[in-house]
């Protein structure tokens, strides 16, 4: 469809949409468990330093790949060539294999609040066992077309939008009539402790949390040639949306311990510990309260289980070039979903369910541990896309585009600090102190080098045969395409 006829959006809707695909409620528990107040300004300066720089740069790589589908794929072959493409493409699949592991518990802790307002224990086993049934059916679901998903997803992300704000007013409503904070907000409570190597090291792995926390950007980015306005209004409404996003992760952090001191949240239940507490305030009870939030919070999660389970398989499946994988995996059902590959997914994701749990004790440890795992392998793309953006301004700036973000230089400088920034905390997350040695090994760093060094080989593996094939069109996949744009 022509730019021309194509249906455009306008920038409140993109601030809108913006905001509930980047702004998650539990990011603000997780991140308040792991280091308390520190959370608040810490999520402001990832939304500052981070997500708003980032942001800019997908929007240069789409202004660049104006006529393409602008995928991760386009984006970083523009300047590092189709084996760098893929690599990233596929570790946004990969990233994905991971985030099931975060969401499946959540799934299990929120229906239980809706049914028996409360968390019920069970075994690590039987939760195992029950994440796995409801994978399975969220796989078979997603390769039958769920149209209605779309509908429960909207409901979770405003609802649980509209659960933010209300705490946030009735939370300051609280301190402004004289309720003594459980935890008060001064400097010292907002300082990250760096008294010693193992508290530094925790904030550093923290960080990988806050910044998948406001990560995002690359579902936005494409938008930018269906806004009204064009790149002018793309740049002004993602700043925006970025400090909207900054202020209500910093807010809804410096409110989250009027009621609960810090140290008394944990990962499973703090959200509704936290939430209740407000509740009982205004006198609703805990137990009217814990299903209300579990019902926003159920609903938004099993929306995004149902759309992650079969978006990122067709996206990555369908984007690479024809032949790394056989027909029969990339191949359409009538849904257009390729449901083998959404199968061999499944059958990735049960062992990368089970590894965890046999290094848990409790929930909230088997949380603990894929948080880790999910937010350091979150940072794999976005570490691929600046890399690919420092040879863009480095080799092919002259490549004419709508939008640059400032000069050469200036380009070149904020990539630096960004790839320096997340090497140490992809390090960090990578591999936290005080988890057992051999879970890291195997899971979180075994889990990164066998899956991207299977990747590297099986993309090699098609080069060769490539070569072999047609020689000319096996030097046009290695080639940057900003090559041809300048006329190298």
């Amino acid at each position: 469809m022509s730019a021309e006829k194509r249906a455009k959006i306008g920038q409140i809707a993109l601030l809108g949409m913006t905001v509930s695909a980047v702004f998650g409620l539990k990011n603000v528990i997780n991140n308040n468990v792991a280091i308390g107040l520190s959370a608040a300004p810490a999520f402001f300066l990832a939304t500052i330093l981070y997500f708003v720089p980032f942001t800019l740069v997908i929007a240069e790589f789409v202004a660049l790949n104006k006529d393409s589908e602008s995928g991760v794929y386009a984006w970083v072959n523009t300047s590092m060539g189709g084996r760098w493409a893929f690599l990233t493409a596929f570790c946004y699949w990969f990233v994905n294999l991971f985030f099931f592991a975060s969401v499946l518990p959540n799934v299990i802790i929120y229906a239980s609040y809706v049914f028996f307002g409360e968390n019920r224990e069970v075994s690590q086993l039987w939760i195992t066992v029950a994440e796995i049934v409801i994978f399975a059916i969220a796989t078979w679901v997603s390769t039958k077309g769920a149209k209605w998903i779309g509908s429960i997803t909207s409901f979770g992300a405003m609802a649980a939008l509209g659960l933010t704000a209300v705490f946030i007013v009735l939370s300051v409503a609280a301190l402004a009539g004289g309720v003594e904070p459980a935890t008060a907000v001064t400097p010292a409570t907002l300082s990250p402790d760096f008294s010693t190597f193992a508290t530094t090291w925790a904030f550093l792995g923290t960080l990988a949390w806050i910044i998948q926390g406001v990560g995002g950007a690359e579902s936005v980015g494409v938008f930018l040639n269906d806004l009204k306005g064009g790149v002018k209004a793309f740049v002004r409404v993602i700043v925006i949306a970025g400090l909207v996003i900054g202020l209500l992760y910093a807010a809804a952090s410096l409110v989250m311990n009027v009621f609960v001191p810090v140290g008394e949240l944990d990962l499973s239940t703090g959200i509704f510990v936290a939430m209740g507490a407000v509740a009982e305030w205004i006198g609703i009870p805990m137990a009217v309260s814990t299903r209300i939030v579990g019902l926003i919070l159920l609903a938004a999660t099993l929306g995004s289980l149902m759309m992650w389970t079969s978006a990122p398989v067709k996206v990555f499946f369908s984007e690479i070039p024809e032949g790394i994988f056989g027909g029969k995996i990339t191949e359409l059902n009538d849904q257009g979903i390729p449901a083998r590959a959404a199968w061999l997914q499944f059958a990735i994701v049960v062992p990368i369910l089970i590894i965890p749990a046999l290094g848990a004790g409790n929930v909230n440890d088997l949380l603990q541990i894929v948080i880790n795992m999910t937010a350091a392998t979150a940072l794999l793309p976005p570490l691929l896309i600046l890399l690919a953006y420092f040879m863009l301004r480095k080799r092919f700036d002259k490549a004419e585009r709508m939008f640059r973000m400032g000069s050469r230089g200036f380009g070149l400088a904020v990539a630096s600090f960004l790839l320096v920034i997340f090497a140490f905390v992809f390090i960090a997350g990578t591999i936290p102190l005080g988890q057992p040695l051999w879970l890291t090994l195997v899971y979180n760093v075994g889990g990164v080098v066998v899956f991207i060094g299977a990747a590297m080989l099986w993309y090699e593996r098609y080069i060769k045969r490539l070569r072999q094939s047609d020689p000319e069109a096996a030097e046009r996949e290695l080639r940057p395409s900003a090559m041809d744009m300048i006329g190298a």
